[in-house]
């Protein structure tokens, strides 16, 4: 994938000013090992595809001094009313020094007319409530060495097929009902990069879940399905097909899902809260989202 073209401006100087030394740029494909240095300092598992596959669908910027990134941002906007905001993360010895605010004004100048997600470790909840975000659930990291999943009793009728061809426009369709987002581009690119397998109900696509590389090995989601048993076949699929290998899986902390989770040798590792600026967008289980693609791109 190209890197998408930054579509918003640096701000002026409205923010608490940098310390001596430090200046703003865009974040650049040339940054990737020092962002995956900073990931990998504050305990998130992030390779450069990672940070390389997130900074092609979004805007970035960077703190920076001598050349060397300091801290990162990342915005992901979706239509014309939605964005997410992740991967905003400052180098240990210079945090405390507002340098994740300034971030912060950068990724939401602009941005008034839409409805903002980002999901907080409890470092940075603080910083999001006093621009305005307010909590709208947990979420959990499921992770761990996958067990072979038992057989999960479908509805008659309703099976697991692989992808197919024509399908991405309908499952496409589902994300954005499920996730409240039209996410277009984020969803082919998954698809064309991940696996897939999809929830059929005779030729009707009803759900679907995606399996791709990230971190210390394979990341399910998003996965959309009309109810829990249909969830459940979708990630018990993956959990079957890659037993012994390291999955990882983020769902809302509501519901049954963490629990069955678990019991598939997909411990609870760490937890965030959903934080939204603006109308929430209508997504969850509720709605057919049972997991995210990743906690920063929601």
């Amino acid at each position: 994938m190209q890197q998408i073209p930054l579509t918003f401006p640096l701000p002026p100087d409205t923010s608490p000013a940098l310390p001596a030394g430090l200046r703003l740029r865009r974040l650049t494909n040339g940054d990737l090992e020092a962002a995956e240095a900073l990931t990998h300092n504050v305990q998130w598992p992030h390779r450069q595809e990672d940070w390389r596959f997130s900074l092609a669908l979004g805007d970035g910027v960077a703190v920076v001094r001598d050349a060397q990134a300091l801290g990162t941002a990342l915005r992901w906007c979706w239509g014309e009313r939605h964005a997410t905001l992740g991967l905003i993360i400052v180098s240990q010895p210079w945090q405390g020094q507002q340098i994740g605010r300034h971030l912060l004004d950068v990724l939401m100048h602009g941005m008034d007319g839409r409805s903002l997600l980002l999901h907080a470790t409890a470092e940075g909840r603080s910083l999001y409530e006093r621009v305005g975000f307010k909590a709208a659930g947990e979420i959990f990291q499921h992770q761990g060495i996958a067990k072979p999943a038992q057989v999960i009793e479908l509805p008659k009728g309703v099976r697991l097929r692989p992808m197919g061809r024509s399908d991405a426009a309908a499952l496409v369709a589902l994300d954005t009902l499920a996730c409240g987002m039209p996410r277009d581009r984020l969803i082919r690119h998954l698809l064309a990069q991940g696996e897939s397998v999809v929830l059929a109900r005779g030729s009707e696509a009803i759900g679907f879940s995606v399996l791709r590389r990230f971190g210390r090995g394979y990341q399910v989601g998003p996965v959309v399905a009309p109810d829990l048993s249909g969830a459940q076949a979708l990630i018990g699929y993956w959990c079957s097909r890659h037993a012994g290998r390291f999955l990882r899986v983020d769902v809302e902390a509501a519901g049954s899902l963490p629990a069955w989770l678990t019991s598939m040798g997909l411990e609870c590792a760490a937890s965030g809260t959903a934080m939204v600026r603006g109308l929430a967008p209508q997504r969850g289980f509720w709605h057919g989202g049972w997991a995210l693609v990743s906690q920063a791109l929601g």
